[in-house]
């Protein structure tokens, strides 16, 4: 008998996802993990007296999934907490709110701008049955009929089919302007599209944008204590169904016999055999645990990008205190902070020119406001998200540089809080080479492989790859960012992946 039903490399969220449900559904699951802290990029640690998330901080997209209600996660210590406003969206000169509520938020906006709440409402009606679509699309397993019926058939739009798929074609940017003429509205709506990396003057980009409409279905919350509560909570669920989580267990290799998964060589010597394998590392990674000769030639064309994101995590010693807005509700939500549309298009420009930007857009994130376990009586944590950040760098290296781009960031917030260097006690800055040494993400690209039409949906990671099963290996199986449906705090690619494993595993295929 093998030492496990299966063996899961790597203990990213995906990866945990799929090991609990394959440990609810009664099979013995051993999951390794090079580092010392479960979750990969959704992960948690105390740091100079404040507690900092290491990556992933807003839990929006898990939200709109079944995953913490399937898995029980509040009996394992998981409690979110409710935030709303949901965004501030700023240019240093007026701030306004997106509420949980999109009437409220409509209604706000026609009052400070009159036409943009008219104009939101519109865009919601419009795009949010594609939006749902695209929800559902995410939720399986990306084979050429289920995008059909989800996303064709399932997308609501009716007889404005033949104006809406033009739309869905056309640079994020384009649509944006097309229904939003204020631009302190219609800048923050494009940055936060910008997030999943292509810039708003890519083709075929708009789905970035038309996603937006769900930020009001499925809201926006913070695990208490951290984003890696929900990591922690799902090591408990795994341990608790009589599955193992190892950390510091780095993996070695895929041990083969022929061509099947039989189990894992461990970085100590060790081996552990396994009916089945579950890869939840970047794709590279997983190629790099694998005999050159098992390694399709497609494979090897995969895209990572160059970077695109550094992080400055911050913890204060009193609070942030915006100046177009100084009230509490500035700090609870994210905050979408853009002086206008054409400062994300010099910071890309910068990027492009393999230079860290010198005045980025930001995304602050001061989760301290509704959750008081992340700093000390009267401080703060701000956690400033910025592009675009080139991991090759035309001159220099990051460990030169990584000051100098900390500075444009602080110069850069100093436009919403003038008094920020003074509250500083503690920092980390997060660079693109920091993020490929900590989570293994080669370029330091956190959403593991670019996201372009030609590596999303059934073409990620590859065609012939893309529904959770490594091609001419039996028993191997692959979940995480590099997947459908890609980045970001979702789980949905552990649970689609867990779901073919489990079909998989009952009718004797493994």
């Amino acid at each position: 008998m093998p030492d496990f039903d299966v063996a899961v490399v790597g203990a990213g969220h995906n990866a945990l996802v799929t090991a609990a449900y394959l440990a609810q559904a009664g099979y013995r699951v051993g999951v390794f993990e090079r580092r010392r802290v479960p979750g990969g990029a959704v992960s948690t640690i105390d740091y100079q007296g404040f507690r900092f998330d290491l990556g992933g901080s807003a839990h929006i997209l898990i939200r709109l999934t079944p995953v913490v209600e399937e898995l029980e996660l509040s009996r394992y210590g998981l409690e979110y907490l409710e935030l709303d406003p949901l965004f501030h969206a700023s240019d240093a000169r007026e701030s306004w709110f997106v509420w949980r509520d999109p009437e409220r938020t409509a209604a706000e906006l026609d009052e400070r701008y009159p036409g943009q709440g008219q104009a939101y409402r519109r865009f919601m009606r419009d795009w949010l049955p594609f939006a749902q679509a695209v929800k559902e699309a995410f939720l399986a397993s990306p084979s050429p009929l289920n995008l059909g019926r989800k996303m064709l058939w399932g997308a609501g739009f009716g007889r404005d089919w033949q104006k809406r798929l033009p739309q869905i074609l056309r640079p994020y940017g384009d649509v944006a302007r097309e229904y939003f003429s204020e631009e302190r509205v219609r800048a923050p709506l494009v940055w936060m599209a910008a997030q999943s990396g292509p810039p708003p003057s890519d083709p075929l980009s708009s789905p970035f944008l038309l996603w937006h409409p769900l930020y009001h279905v499925g809201g926006v919350a913070r695990p208490r204590g951290g984003s890696g509560g929900l990591s922690l909570a799902l090591v408990r669920a795994i341990e608790a169904k009589g599955g193992k989580v190892h950390l510091d267990s780095p993996v070695a290799g895929i041990v083969l016999e022929g061509r099947r998964a039989v189990g894992l060589r461990l970085a100590d010597g060790q081996s552990v055999s396994a009916r089945a394998v579950v890869a939840g590392a970047h794709i590279q990674k997983t190629l790099a645990l694998l005999p050159a000769d098992q390694i399709p030639e497609v494979a090897r064309g995969l895209r990572v990008g160059n970077g695109f994101g550094l992080v400055l995590r911050l913890g204060l010693l009193e609070k942030l205190c915006y100046q177009t807005h100084p009230g509490p509700e500035a700090r609870i939500g994210l905050g979408l902070l853009i002086t206008d549309e054409l400062q994300l298009s010099r910071a890309y420009g910068d990027y492009l020119a393999g230079e860290p930007t010198r005045d980025p857009p930001l995304i602050a994130m001061s989760f301290s406001a509704v959750d008081e376990t992340l700093a000390p009586p009267g401080g703060e944590t701000l956690w400033l998200w910025a592009q675009y950040y080139p991991y090759r760098l035309a001159a220099g290296t990051w460990e030169t540089r990584a000051m100098e781009a900390r500075e444009g960031v602080i110069r850069s917030f100093e436009r919403f809080d003038p008094a920020i260097r003074r509250k500083i006690v503690a920092e980390l800055v997060q660079t693109p080479l920091w993020l490929e040494q900590e989570f293994a993400m080669p370029a330091g690209n956190v959403m593991h492989l670019e996201m372009t039409p030609d590596q999303m949906f059934m073409f990620r990671p590859w065609l012939g790859a893309h529904e959770y099963r490594f091609p001419g290996l039996k028993g191997l199986y692959l979940t995480g960012a590099s997947t459908h449906p890609g980045g970001g705090i979702m789980g949905a690619s552990g649970r689609n992946a867990a779901r073919v494993l489990l079909g998989d595993l009952s009718r004797n295929r493994v």
